[in-house]
């Protein structure tokens, strides 16, 4: 059969489709690089920016494929979905090709939170339209780690089928997170591997001795905010922001400094960023790791003294810590590490941090070798290691692979859909 493949990135549908078997006769991708980038891979050069693309100069297919942007949908985004004046109405492009084409079949990926976006109204958008169309469908949520492969990237995925789904079934998860490794994708001391620079190399050092300092049998805050480390100002029936500047200056903000100030900007500054927001009342998870964080520090704040004075310079987001670990060897290098704006996330090396379309400060850190992942270690994480060609800036290639569909997921969903929609996949 015929697919086209929209907002094709790097070709993950690609990939899972044609190892099934199918042609790719259209394909579209606004971005410059990732068309040279598709092309020299597939020999195939994606038209441009969908919304200018003339349905009738697309050729007849069977199969619509399309991973839409999905950043008007995300958390990580602006939750600003379909009202999102550049990416949102992209759907509706979809939609426009659908009404002309009427393929057989329909399969579309985005982030789990499209299901929440604008109180499930989007959501029901999408579905309606869909239906509308003359496609019966179903959804599911999978993930790499389901089959085999070392990554939790939880995606939300919806077939459709003109024929219906009655002999549909969703792809049987085959693995479990016990039973893989991110160890099976990754290359031993590569050449190629960018090391740690030396602020990442020196704050995992000063973490790690924060680990020394406090006794194994203690446990920790989850997550561990160390600005609160000394912070005295009301959170828990009020917020700074509920407060008047003049009340304010007798509490004591991140790391215990004075809260000074003629105007609310400048009290801020030594507030922490958690605690400028203009909430009357902070939400219950917020009082939750406040309070914790604050009941330690009452516990061992003169054992972390010293090692407080040294945390002070380096930037908020180094300032917290995510130790996902329970009751394993308190060892920062026998574990993978992520720099994120949350805070420094450590977790176990059985699969990696979900990837994202990644700042280059995101890449997921293999500690025991101080380096980050590579561009093919990450490759393999989204099944799309058969590529010959990446984008040519490294931060590109990153972004683009954590942009990008799995391919092993897509195809086991597709060789369900095709073979339950009564074709030969």
């Amino acid at each position: 059969m015929n697919f086209i493949d929209l907002f094709s990135g790097l070709g993950g549908f690609h990939i899972a489709l044609a190892d099934l078997g199918h042609e790719c006769v259209f394909a579209c991708e606004i971005d410059r690089e990732l068309q040279d980038t598709y092309e020299l891979n597939f020999g195939l050069r994606p038209a441009g920016d969908i919304r200018t693309v003339n349905v009738k100069s697309i050729p007849k297919h069977d199969i619509l494929c399309a991973g839409f942007p999905c950043q008007p949908f995300s958390k990580a985004g602006f939750r600003e979905g379909l009202k999102d004046k550049d990416r949102g109405p992209l759907f509706y492009e979809i939609l426009r090709i659908l009404k002309f084409h009427k393929p057989e079949y329909v399969i579309l990926e985005n982030v789990p939170h499209i299901r929440r976006q604008d109180d499930g109204k989007t959501w029901e958008m999408i579905q309606k339209s869909l239906k509308s169309e003359g496609y019966d469908i179903s959804d599911n949520n999978l993930s790499p780690h389901h089959f085999g492969i070392p990554q939790i990237r939880l995606r939300t995925y919806i077939v459709a089928s003109r024929k219906g789904l009655t002999g549909f079934k969703w792809p049987e998860h085959s693995h479990h997170k016990q039973s893989i490794s991110l160890k099976d994708v990754l290359d031993h001391k590569p050449k190629e591997a960018i090391p740690m620079p030396k602020k990442v190399y020196d704050c995992l050092n000063l973490w790690q001795e924060f680990l020394d300092i406090i006794p194994p049998d203690e446990s920790l805050p989850k997550p561990i905010w160390a600005m609160e480390f000394g912070a005295t100002y009301p959170y828990k029936r009020r917020t700074p922001h509920s407060m008047q500047v003049k009340n304010l200056k007798r509490y004591r903000g991140s790391f215990g400094k004075g809260l000074k100030g003629k105007i609310r900007e400048d009290v801020y500054l030594n507030l922490p960023s958690h605690a400028t927001r203009e909430d009357l009342v902070f939400p219950k998870w917020k009082v939750r790791i406040i309070k914790n964080n604050r009941d330690f520090y009452k516990k061992h704040g003169k054992q972390i003294s010293q090692w407080i004075d040294k945390l002070k310079s380096y930037p908020s987001s180094y300032q917290k810590m995510e130790w996902n670990l329970s009751d394993s060897p308190r060892d920062i290098r026998k574990y993978i590490v992520q720099f994120r704006a949350s805070g420094v996330r450590v977790k176990q090396p059985t699969t990696a941090p979900s990837l994202v379309a990644m700042a280059s400060t995101q890449i997921p850190i293999i500690a025991w070798e101080n380096r980050y992942m590579t561009l093919r270690e990450c490759s393999r994480l989204q099944s799309l290691d058969v590529l010959e060609h990446l984008p040519e800036r490294t931060g590109n290639a990153y972004t683009a692979l954590g942009n990008a569909v799995n391919a092993t997921v897509v195809k086991q969903i597709m060789n369900s859909l095709l073979i339950g929609g009564g074709q030969n996949a």
